[in-house]
C-alpha cells in the first residue's frame, strides 16, 4: 500500500516547481491557473523572487500549494493517477494539497482559500504576542503535559507532533518562553524558539479557524477519490461537510502527523511519496515508520524515478 503526503509551510524554495513547469505543460498549467486565481504572478515570485518575500504566510501558503499539484501534474504525465495510492495526507497547508490532488478541491479554489488562510492567520494574533517551539528528545504526551504547566492562565499548546522525538508548542510568548525552560529541565536535547510569524495551531488561531469556516461554507468540494488521513483525527474521511469541519479545526488545533503516519503503517502502508518542495515529511516518516520506503518528487528527474518505482511495485 502507497500514499501521497503534501508538505506545509517551511518547505518553500525559491524556484520550487520551475523544473516541471519547464518539462511538463500541465504543471505549468497549475502555476498559470494559481496566478489567474490570485490576479498577480505568484509564479515569479517562486521562480525568480525574494525568499523573505515567499516565506510570507499569504505567499508560502498557496506557493507550496502551487508546487505540490505541478509535481501531481508530472506524475499523472508519467502514468501514475492519485488512485494508484490508498491514501492522501498533507501536513498542515498540505491538507488542501492532498484535497486538491484527490480532486476534492479545484486548484483555483484551493489557491484562493489559502491566501485567505494565510492572511487569517497572520491577522489573528498582533506580531510579537505569538511564538511557537520545537522541542526535540520528548515524546508527544511529555511535551503536551510540560504546555498545560507553562500556561499559567495563557495560551501554551501541542500544536505539531512531527515525529517521536519533534513536537512543537504554540501560544502567548511568555507561556511558550516558560515551556522550553521546562522541556529543557525535563531531559529535551533542544528547545528552539521558531522564526515564525503568528503561533499556529493553538486557541489564538480561533479567528483564523472562523474566517475558514465562512470562506469553506462557499467552495465547492466534492468526495476525494482516495481518503484523506486528516490532520485532527489522524483517520480517513471522504464526507465533503466532515472535511469541511476538520480544516476549520485543524487551524487552531492540532497537526497530529506522527499519529496519521502510525494509523496509515498499521493499515499496510510501506511507501509513502513526498510530492512538492522540500523533503522534511520524508524525514519525519523515517523517523516514525523505520521499515517504511520514501520517494520525493519535485523536479523532473525525481518524477520520472517515482513513476519507474511505483510502475515497478505494482
Amino acid at each position: 500500500m502507497r500514499a501521497f503526503v503534501f508538505p506545509g509551510q517551511g518547505a518553500q524554495a525559491i524556484g520550487m516547481g520551475r523544473d516541471l513547469a519547464e518539462a511538463y505543460p500541465a504543471a505549468r498549467a497549475v502555476f498559470e491557473e494559481v496566478d489567474e486565481a490570485l490576479g498577480e504572478a505568484l509564479s515569479a515570485l517562486i521562480f525568480d523572487g525574494n525568499i523573505e518575500t515567499l516565506t510570507l504566510t499569504r505567499n508560502a501558503q498557496p506557493a507550496l500549494m502551487a508546487a505540490s499539484l505541478a509535481a501531481m501534474r508530472a506524475l499523472e504525465a508519467e502514468g501514475i493517477a492519485v488512485t494508484d495510492v490508498d491514501f492522501v495526507a498533507g501536513h498542515s497547508l498540505g491538507e488542501y494539497s492532498a484535497l486538491a490532488a484527490a480532486g476534492a478541491l479545484g486548484v483555483a479554489d484551493c489557491a484562493r482559500l489559502l491566501r485567505l488562510r494565510g492572511d487569517a492567520m497572520q491577522a489573528a494574533v498582533p506580531q510579537g504576542v505569538g511564538a511557537m517551539a520545537a522541542i526535540l528528545g520528548l515524546d508527544a504526551a511529555t511535551v503536551e503535559r510540560i504546555a498545560a504547566e507553562a500556561a499559567e492562565g495563557e495560551v501554551c499548546q501541542l500544536a505539531n507532533e512531527n515525529d517521536p522525538a519533534q513536537n512543537v508548542i504554540s501560544g502567548h510568548v511568555a507561556a511558550v518562553e516558560r515551556a522550553a525552560v521546562l522541556a529543557k529541565a525535563a531531559g529535551a536535547k533542544r528547545a528552539l524558539m521558531l522564526p515564525v510569524s503568528a503561533p499556529f495551531h493553538c486557541a489564538l488561531m480561533q479567528p483564523a479557524a472562523d474566517a475558514m469556516r465562512d470562506a469553506l461554507e462557499n467552495v465547492a468540494m466534492q468526495a476525494p477519490v482516495v481518503p484523506l488521513v486528516a490532520n485532527v483525527t489522524a483517520l480517513p474521511v471522504t464526507d465533503p461537510d466532515t472535511i469541511r469541519a476538520q480544516l476549520v479545526a485543524q487551524v487552531a488545533g492540532r497537526v497530529r502527523w506522527a499519529s496519521s503516519v502510525d494509523w496509515m503503517v498499521q493499515q499496510g502502508v510501506t511507501q509513502f511519496i513526498e510530492v512538492g518542495a522540500g523533503k522534511a515529511l520524508s524525514g519525519m516518516i523515517r523517523r516514525i515508520a523505520k521499515d517504511a520506503a520514501t520517494l520525493n518528487v519535485g523536479t523532473a528527474m525525481e518524477a520520472q524515478v517515482a513513476a519507474a518505482a511505483i510502475k515497478g511495485d505494482a
